[in-house]
């Protein structure tokens, strides 16, 4: 099933297999790379290859086993876009978010990997084509990011940054670099594409106070 035919809501599946994995931020439109060796994911990669190859990215909060930490309230699921087997039997899989959900309940399953049912109505909006940021002071987010790359000794190319839509830059970058769980899950939160925006500027404007200010700012 490609990917194009997620143009509702209701074309997604009301239960999907789920990966806790805090940290991992997976986003609409954006490309996770995955490396899969526990057995109980493996057994869920061969079922979803065998179907819709959906699986909802979610980190974890408080509370729960160590073992079966609580879910988070918010995810996204995505579909396996890339798949391969390594020689030692990992698999190497790439997921591309599709539209975020919101946890309604964990199912009582037999899988050793966990299932919820989830509920994209709320996120409708994701799956538009070409949601864009409105109103937003480009300056101020590329002085922010040039600040917080240098306090951490981080680089990146930009040129093909000020050449990328703002709107895949910005994903790439909240995925990408290197904030806690629970900022990412604000990320993953943010109600739009703007807010988000809004959202990572600010997160790059904290962790990059006191940091040279010299050098490019310039976001087209």
């Amino acid at each position: 099933m490609p990917a194009a035919v997620f143009r509702k809501v209701s074309d997604l599946p009301q239960v999907i297999p789920v990966f806790p994995l805090d940290g991992a931020l997976l986003l609409p439109g954006g490309d996770l790379p995955l490396q899969i060796f526990e057995p109980r994911y493996l057994n869920m990669i061969d079922d979803v290859m065998a179907g819709d190859r959906m699986i909802g990215m979610v980190q974890t909060r408080s509370g729960g086993d160590r073992t079966r930490p609580n879910l988070a309230g918010v995810g996204c699921a995505g579909r396996v876009t890339s798949f391969s087997e390594t020689s030692d039997g990992r698999y190497l899989i790439t997921l591309t978010g599709i539209c975020r959900f919101l946890v309604k309940e964990e199912l009582s399953v037999a899988t050793p990997y966990r299932q919820v049912r989830a509920a994209f109505d709320a996120f409708a909006d994701d799956l538009a084509e070409g949601a864009e940021i409105a109103a937003f002071d480009r300056r101020r987010f590329a002085g922010a990011l040039k600040r917080y790359l240098n306090r951490r000794e981080l680089d990146i190319d930009w040129e093909t940054a000020e050449s990328a839509p703002l709107e895949s830059l910005v994903t790439s970058l909240a995925m990408g670099l290197p904030f806690d769980p629970a900022e990412k899950q604000a990320l993953l939160e943010a109600p739009t594409m703007t807010e988000r925006c809004e959202a990572l500027t600010a997160l790059l404007e904290i962790d990059g106070l006191g940091a040279d200010d010299d050098g490019p700012q310039s976001i087209q």
